[in-house]
């Protein structure tokens, strides 16, 4: 099946962090983790499928009050973080969001992530992912990791569902 057929079916869209919302760079001092960069750009997608009925989550491998602070600015509320296994965090989301794995997409770019391709009904990838990863990719972002990465998913999600004019006109009551 043709990953625009899959996209048809999605109605939970699971991200990893580092390398597909952000570039990848973690900012530490002394003290802990100072910065991550977010793209304003995937911040909007992520609206745009929130306001199509798609459901946003974050399953990340890592802990960050950061990422917790961008979660809640974006409504996210599907949120696993520490998972040394993300299968068991996937699943949860899955479970908490009423959801099955055969209507998920999840977008990774790093060997931790493989683990969750086979499970979905779509597993995406940013343009700048490890090559193992964007072999195993059913569908790769011309974009890369915190760059327009998460946004042109969400946008081909929307195109494929016959949703993207409407998000547009929901949230800017204008025509595209």
């Amino acid at each position: 099946m043709k990953p625009t057929d899959i996209a048809k079916n999605i109605k939970l869209v699971c991200l990893d962090v580092d390398g597909v919302l952000t570039n990848g760079s973690i900012v530490i001092s002394g003290e802990g983790e100072l910065f991550k960069e977010f793209y304003v750009r995937d911040g909007l997608g992520i609206k745009f499928l929130q306001d199509a009925g798609i459901q946003v989550a974050i399953c990340t491998g890592r802990t960050s009050t950061i990422v917790t602070e961008r979660a809640k600015e974006l409504g996210i509320t599907l949120l696993m973080q520490g998972q040394k296994d993300k299968r068991d965090g996937l699943a949860d989301i899955c479970a908490r969001a009423g959801v099955k794995l055969s209507e998920t997409a999840y977008m990774g770019d790093d060997i931790p992530d493989l683990c969750l391709f086979p499970l979905v009904a779509l597993s995406a990838a940013p343009s700048d992912a490890v090559p193992m990863i964007l072999r195993e990719a059913d569908w790769i972002s011309a974009q890369p990791g915190g760059r327009g990465a998460v946004r042109e998913l969400a946008e081909f999600i929307l195109e494929a569902q016959d949703k993207m004019e409407y998000v547009v006109r929901k949230r800017f009551n204008t025509e595209i």
